[in-house]
């Protein structure tokens, strides 16, 4: 089968845009592999699958698989490149959109410069319906709210280790945990390993915050089902929200990733949204063979 695609970027973190607005293309999880596959499909963090709207009331759908060929339910720089693709490709002459996701309705807005902005929902505080299971642990007070140690087994070269870490959903679950510098930070010893906690039944994005000041942060991210990727905009609104509650962060931060800068705001009542907003970009077009895989 041979299909079209766009490959696009928000603040490094990259995808491929599949168009099943005419009709699902009913791709496997191995196919979807094949596609993320920087060196035999096209190359991306995660695929986007965008289709009409299921009911009166939104206008598009949008499913998000994984490098690993998961689906998962929810992606904030996803969101932005969504909104721009279907802006460029006259799908809407909207300027903001309704969207169902695998768990809800977000709402995106795109402003006269480009930059589109994400409401996110409000986080979701809820330890069952993160889903995490403390099995036993329990919380260490800080700033007003807690952190969850976590008992990290050894791995490979890789000693035993205990972590602290902010738990919390913005549609899909995270594991923030407090760093002085994110460089020298060992994301790629701990996230995996953080990732399949046995805590997170559904694994768990990993988080590694750096606070520079109330305004600004930096952050790298472990994402589940990808590995570390250049921004990780879930990650980021589910970091500042963190940081708020822990009483480190005003209610409008600067994050800093390295693959750009989102802008992510927060009013700090647990039913209030969380904004975020940023750049998209499309990179190139093209076609692909997709093998037959299951």
């Amino acid at each position: 089968m041979r299909i079209r695609f766009t490959k696009m970027q928000g603040a490094g973190n990259d995808f491929v845009v599949l168009d099943e607005t005419a009709a699902p293309l009913a791709l496997s999880a191995a196919q979807y592999r094949f596609l993320a596959d920087r060196h035999f499909g096209v190359g991306a963090d995660q695929i986007l699958s965008v289709r009409p709207a299921p009911r009166p009331g939104l206008d598009f759908e949008y499913l998000i698989h994984n490098a690993d060929g998961g689906e998962v339910e929810h992606c904030g720089n996803g969101a932005r490149c969504f909104m721009r693709y279907v802006r460029e490709r006259g799908l809407t002459d909207k300027r903001r959109v309704r969207v169902q996701v695998q768990r809800g309705v977000i709402e995106l807005s795109e402003a006269p410069d480009g930059d589109v902005t994400v409401d996110m929902g409000a986080p979701v505080f809820d330890l069952a319906a993160i889903p995490f299971n403390p099995r036993g642990s329990q919380p260490l007070a800080r700033g007003g709210w807690q952190l969850w140690p976590l008992a990290l087994p050894a791995a490979a070269a890789d000693a035993a280790a205990t972590v602290e870490v902010a738990v919390l959903s913005m549609g899909n679950p995270h594991a923030v945990s407090l760093v002085e510098d994110v460089d020298t930070a060992p994301v790629h010893a701990l996230g995996p390993r953080i990732e399949c906690h046995p805590s997170f039944p559904q694994r768990v994005n990993a988080g590694f915050l750096q606070v520079v000041d109330r305004g600004q942060v930096r952050l790298r991210v472990y994402e589940r089902g990808a590995g570390e990727t250049l921004a990780c905009g879930s990650g980021a609104c589910a970091a500042v929200v963190a940081g708020i509650r822990l009483g480190l962060l005003d209610a409008r931060v600067q994050v800093r990733a390295r693959g750009g800068v989102l802008t992510i705001e927060w009013a700090g009542g647990l039913a209030d949204p969380v904004f975020m907003s940023g750049p998209a970009h499309t990179v190139f077009d093209g076609e692909i063979e997709i093998p037959e895989l299951s």
